[in-house]
């Protein structure tokens, strides 16, 4: 994500902090010493907050070595003021392997809260259930432990409402894709999370103001992930051959910027191959050409700013795995060869993003096309 700065590496994994939650912290301790209380207990807070939230990393780790079982990479984990988001490169097609993957979060925060019952217990202290009843009875002084006992066992309620984007959501369509294609699993789960959303909202005009934000959040993750599965259901239908393109411009890694400058006034096309010596050395698209122009001016080569991370697909190949293949690397064109190795033709976005307008014109849906770069 765009303004995080990255803050650790564990077990394979950036972790990245929103600038953001910067904000929140700097606002909580104002915010409590504006309340009247001390330097020292303004930073409490603060730190009540950073605990908080190194729950919700570890949370986001239990899903991504979760996946990591299936062969699933996890991209980075991002912590935002509203909580942690852990990227992962898909989830899994196997419905068990999704509920497990989505059950390893609320299973950090169940067994955080189980140690932390048994210490307060074997060390003689009382269960916090007295301070369910009202929040504003915690002193952060003489209740850490117990708050952080709380805040988990809330989280992992919390995460497995029924509704996407939490953990219940998936669970909820992993449960369902039993029984149904994934499609209709996902149309089912995220109708029942936006019900939720709604009433959240109604909820929240009736007292509580963040009522409203989490409904919103809810209803808007619900309809990403189903427009999301729709398009991914769409594209299952056809190989990249469907789809090919065989007109397109290569540029030469020794043309200048300004030479791709001029082709790209002079045409449609937004993305290209480039090459050497016959050879395919990568792709460069509109953006890297106008960066490039903004840096290095429009004499420099196309090989300074050419990008040589570069898929090969193949006209067989299903055209969803191939959308997923281009949007785990960024992709917005890859070179085609045929069951010969003979280079056919490209594939870029626009091919993708008409497939999917066109097949759901066909099949009478309403698919939003989600672009590879999103």
């Amino acid at each position: 994500m765009t303004w995080s700065l990255k803050i650790a590496r564990i077990a394979g994994i950036n972790v990245y902090l929103h600038w953001t939650f910067l904000i929140l912290l700097a606002w909580i301790f104002i915010a409590n010493l504006s309340a009247g209380q001390s330097t020292a207990e303004a930073l409490i807070g603060v730190a009540s907050i950073l605990a908080l939230f190194a729950c919700v990393v570890l949370h986001e780790f239990g899903h991504a070595l979760a996946a990591r079982r299936y062969d699933i990479q996890t991209q980075k984990i991002v912590l935002l003021p509203i909580g942690g988001v852990a990227m992962l490169e898909k989830m899994p097609e196997n419905p068990r392997h999704e509920l497990v993957v989505a059950l390893a979060g609320p299973a950090v925060n169940l067994a955080i809260a189980g140690i932390l019952i048994a210490y307060l217990l074997l060390s003689g202290q009382e269960l916090p259930f007295h301070l369910l009843k009202d929040f504003s009875q915690i002193d952060l002084n003489k209740d850490f432990l117990s708050y952080l006992l709380l805040v988990n066992g809330l989280l992992f309620l919390f995460n497995l409402a029924p509704a996407f984007p939490m953990d219940g959501g998936r669970v909820l369509r992993a449960f369902l894709s039993m029984r149904y294609d994934r499609a209709t699993a996902t149309n089912i789960a995220a109708k029942i999370g936006q019900f939720l959303a709604i009433a959240l909202v109604f909820m929240g005009f009736m007292g509580n103001i963040w009522f409203i934000f989490i409904g919103l959040f809810i209803y808007l993750g619900a309809s990403g992930e189903a427009n999301y599965e729709a398009q991914r259901s769409l594209l299952s239908n056809l190989t990249v051959k469907d789809v090919l393109m065989h007109q397109y411009t290569p540029l030469h890694a020794w043309e200048t910027i300004g030479r791709a400058v001029e082709i790209l006034l002079d045409g449609q096309e937004k993305e290209f191959i480039v090459t050497e010596d016959n050879q395919i050395i990568g792709t460069i698209s509109r953006d890297d050409i106008i960066k490039g122009l903004q840096a290095l001016g429009k004499e420099e080569r196309l090989k300074r700013i050419v990008n040589p991370d570069w898929i090969r697909l193949s006209t067989s190949m299903n055209l969803n795995e191939a959308y997923e293949q281009m949007s785990g690397k960024k992709l917005s064109i890859c070179p085609v060869y045929d069951e010969y190795g003979q280079l056919v033709g490209v594939l870029n976005q626009e091919n993708i993003l008409e497939a999917v307008m066109i097949e759901s014109a066909r099949q009478g849906s309403m698919v939003k096309p989600r672009a590879i770069t999103d």
